[in-house]
């Protein structure tokens, strides 16, 4: 069968994966886009899961302030290199959670970081269990995912601050 370029550039645009990569897919789902994608996302989830265990120390901070100035919120994002550090994507990441913080106000990242006995509503409380504001059909892991899969590196929220005039 074969893929048209199209094909392979729209692929592409939807999970940001390699041209090789799309191809692969989209070959092995006799060009199907929606079971392509499916691929695609489980081959991120396992590229993520590969690379957890690696150390992050590089990184940054990103800041948002929301309009009017009296919510913001501040994010440290690490990744394994400075040189993914500087891409657009990562600085992107960044500065959505910071977004995603001030909006949603989260009390934990993880939720293996509540404390034992604190009844917490997962999906609201723990940052990466919480609906994305940009999109709510997926999850702020997934968006972490799909960032891992893109440079190839592990990426971790160390933690994060939120800001509110008289709070």
């Amino acid at each position: 069968m074969t893929i048209s370029k199209d094909s392979i550039k729209e692929l592409r645009e939807q999970c940001g994966a390699g041209v090789i990569e799309c191809h692969h897919a989209l070959l092995e789902t006799d060009g199907d886009m929606g079971k392509a994608l499916c691929i695609l996302k489980e081959r991120g989830f396992a590229k993520a899961a590969k690379k957890a265990e690696r150390v992050t120390e590089q990184g940054l901070v990103a800041a948002y302030i929301h309009a009017g100035g009296r919510i913001g919120a501040m994010v440290e994002l690490n990744c394994e290199t400075d040189f993914v550090a500087r891409t657009d994507e990562f600085k992107e990441l960044a500065h959505n959670l910071a977004m995603q913080v001030a909006a949603m106000c989260p009390r934990f990242i993880l939720e293996e970081e509540v404390p034992e006995g604190d009844e917490v509503e997962v999906a609201a409380d723990c940052l990466l269990s919480q609906p994305y504001i940009k999109d709510p059909s997926i999850t702020i892991q997934d968006i972490i995912v799909a960032t891992i899969a893109k440079v190839g590196e592990n990426i971790k929220v160390s933690r994060f601050a939120r800001f509110e005039l008289g709070k």
